[in-house]
């Protein structure tokens, strides 16, 4: 493969299953009051030689927000401890409602691993098509491991409410439309409701298909279009909690745009505040 694809099938991984230069990783991750283990789900059935990539705790803990993104030493030390190279080809897939594989991509992109991809469909359309599975956990020999995180690609409060008068940058916001307008509760009952003033609505399911895939480039370009997002001009994209936010990013590079950043702290930040503005 001369160059890497941020999108794969189910069908050139399964046949590239036993490339010694492929990892494979679960970026599963499901709502804190839901019923659901990522992790308990992973141990039950994976993909073939795949680890589980914890968000929540590959992340910085001394923030009370979750899953911020982790210091250098962290990442690069959980990393390592998964046997990857900064060389291998890192596919990364989920079994979430959130599509949190793009989560996973993201952190990995940020700290600069190039070769990173996303399994279109995930663990529901491997499952669909009766692919081999494995329970589990794979042992690997702890390699060396360098990340370089990209402050430039993150966004905090304080860079976001400068924006709010500045408008240089869209934000576009990849929670449903009720959470956004501010009509449908907030999975937090400690949020506000409503949204960042002056940002965009960009609901990430309306990116995917019915079987989780990415839509066409084309369609990906109309969707946005239709939200009112300006293509000519930098996005930051905001979400819950940083998932689906990434989702955003990820089908934005699908599309050629590249000129993106991503709110960490995103509504669980924002809107569990009392001097953050909103509207609604």
């Amino acid at each position: 493969m001369s160059e890497v694809q941020s999108l794969v099938s189910t069908a050139w991984l399964a046949e590239n299953l036993g490339d010694p230069n492929i990892r494979i990783l679960d970026g599963s991750w499901h709502l804190p009051n839901s019923d659901r283990s990522a992790k308990a789900e992973f141990e039950e059935n994976h993909i073939p030689g795949a680890l589980f990539f914890d968000v929540d705790e590959i992340a910085d803990l001394d923030i009370s927000l979750p899953h911020m993104m982790p210091s250098n030493e962290k990442m690069a030390s959980r990393v390592r401890a998964m046997g990857i190279l900064n060389t291998d080809h890192i596919i990364v897939y989920d079994n979430s409602n959130f599509s949190s594989a793009a989560r996973t991509w993201f952190m990995f992109r940020n700290f600069g691993h190039a070769k990173v991809s996303i399994l279109d469909g995930g663990f529901p359309k491997w499952i669909s098509e009766r692919r081999q599975l494995e329970r589990g956990v794979q042992k690997f020999i702890s390699s060396h491991y360098t990340a370089n995180k990209d402050e430039s690609r993150i966004r905090n409060r304080e860079q976001i409410l400068r924006n709010i008068d500045s408008r240089s940058e869209q934000i576009v916001d990849a929670r449903a439309r009720g959470r956004f307008m501010g009509t449908a509760p907030e999975p937090r009952p400690e949020s506000r409701s409503g949204r960042i003033p002056g940002s965009f609505n960009m609901p990430f399911n309306d990116l995917l298909n019915d079987d989780g895939t990415y839509k066409k480039p084309d369609e990906l370009r109309d969707i946005f279009a239709k939200n009112n997002i300006d293509l000519l001009k930098p996005i930051v994209t905001s979400c819950g909690s940083g998932i689906t936010a990434c989702v955003l990013i990820f089908a934005l590079e699908q599309i050629g745009h590249t000129d993106t950043a991503l709110y960490d702290g995103s509504w669980t930040e924002w809107g569990c505040r009392t001097d953050t503005p909103i509207e609604i």
